[in-house]
């Protein structure tokens, strides 16, 4: 009956390791599908850097699918209008449009929003600088398809040879059709608007000045592991500077069974006073970071800040409007998921509604659980209970041992 106790004692014991240590809410959607949930860098400090701890549960404790991506870059359409100096038509011979250019822009192509039809027309393409000597770009080229079905105009693109002109005329054949009305001309460019990357905000910074060494010690510390891929300076003064810096950690070391601390370099980096001072560096996975910037015989830099940031990532799910999710995470030992959802990524439209977590809550540190738990909860108690049973286990098999060889000897 005692050994029952103990073997139950010792299962409460390891029940208390390898559970989740953090939790999150998902703020409600308005919309059943999926949805993209922004992983802010206080959920990804709590969680393994490869987030394969990461899961996500519904209100009835059942599991939900998700995969985890890097926001896409979003391309933005804009159409810049060009000024139509003129439009001129000689009946039943041509009409000419007359088109300024931004002055010194490269082109080799222009945009003709024209009002639907269903002729087919021939055209030729010249440019000039002043508007009074022509020179040919293209010749007999035919624009057709001029007709939408949803929209009272069509967009048409002309390409030519690249050029610089600063006036560009285009000559429309009238002979067998009418006109055509061109209602506006300019470019389409195409601008890929970047994920800005997320500021780790919980880092405390402190700054000291080694003048034996004739360097600056920046010191920074976390509240929790954090993922950097970023590192930037903002730098008041002096008007002029070039410095060596070393951004490193201090790792702890047994030689010789003695424990030393020594630097680990990371990355290394130039502030000038000529760039921005924002610097790519390998990921890193760190509580606390330190930086060493020469200064040789200058006077110390004025630093008003260090900023360290993350490359953005998300977790896309599908979740309902009438329902409460909450993200589970730092549970060391589990592994990545396998969901069949992974396999149909390409599948899922890119752009899609977003959501967040909030309310994240975390367990008290290992630290601070030991001081805070009875004593038989204790780390140290469990292995006393396995050493415990271990004795007893080596006694009874002794004991039947024993028992066993009497019996023989009978």
């Amino acid at each position: 009956m005692k050994l029952n106790k103990f073997i139950l004692l010792l299962f409460f014991a390891n029940l208390s390791f390898g559970q989740y240590q953090t939790t999150g809410k998902i703020k409600p959607v308005s919309e059943q599908g999926f949805h993209e949930i922004i992983l802010s860098p206080e959920i990804r400090s709590y969680s393994k850097q490869d987030l394969s701890d990461i899961r996500l549960f519904d209100s009835k404790g059942n599991e939900i699918p998700y995969f985890i991506q890097t926001p896409k870059n979003n391309s933005l359409n804009t159409f810049e209008t060009y000024t139509i100096v003129s439009k001129a038509a000689i009946p039943k011979k041509s009409t000419t449009v007359i088109i300024a250019i931004p002055s010194n822009k490269k082109h080799n192509e222009i945009s003709l929003f024209i009002a639907n039809s269903d002729a087919e027309k021939k055209y030729t393409v010249s440019g000039s600088d002043d508007q009074k000597e022509w020179f040919g770009i293209s010749n007999t080229r035919i624009l057709d398809d001029l007709n939408s079905t949803s929209e009272t105009s069509v967009a048409k693109t002309i390409s030519y040879p690249l050029n610089t002109y600063h006036y560009l005329k285009i000559d429309f054949d009238d002979q067998k059709t009418l006109p055509i009305n061109i209602l506006k001309a300019g470019n389409f460019t195409n601008q890929i608007q970047r994920n800005a990357l997320q500021e780790i905000s919980s880092g405390k910074s402190t700054t000291t000045e080694n003048h034996s060494k004739k360097e600056t010690q920046i010191q920074t510390l976390f509240d929790a592991p954090q993922i950097i891929n970023q590192i930037s300076f903002e730098i008041a003064k002096p008007a002029y500077y070039s410095r060596k810096a070393v951004l490193y950690k201090k790792v702890k070391r047994q030689l010789k069974r003695k424990s030393i601390t020594t630097e680990e370099e990371i990355a290394t980096f130039e502030l000038n006073s000529n760039v921005k001072n924002t610097f790519t560096i390998p990921e890193i996975f760190e509580k606390e970071l330190f930086i060493k910037i020469e200064n040789n015989d200058n006077q110390p830099l004025s630093i008003l800040k260090v900023k360290f940031s993350q490359n953005p990532l998300s977790m896309v799910a599908e979740l309902s409007s009438n329902e409460n999710y909450v993200l589970k995470t730092g549970n060391k030992s589990m592994t990545a998921p396998e969901y069949d959802l992974s396999a149909f990524k390409n599948s899922i439209a890119s752009n899609l509604p977003q959501t967040a977590v909030y309310d994240i809550q975390q367990k008290a540190t290992v630290k601070n659980q030991t001081e805070n738990k009875s004593f038989w909860q204790q780390s140290w108690f469990m292995w006393l209970c396995i050493l415990f049973g271990g004795a007893i286990l080596l006694f009874f098999t002794t004991s039947l041992v024993k028992d066993l060889k009497q019996k023989n000897g009978q």
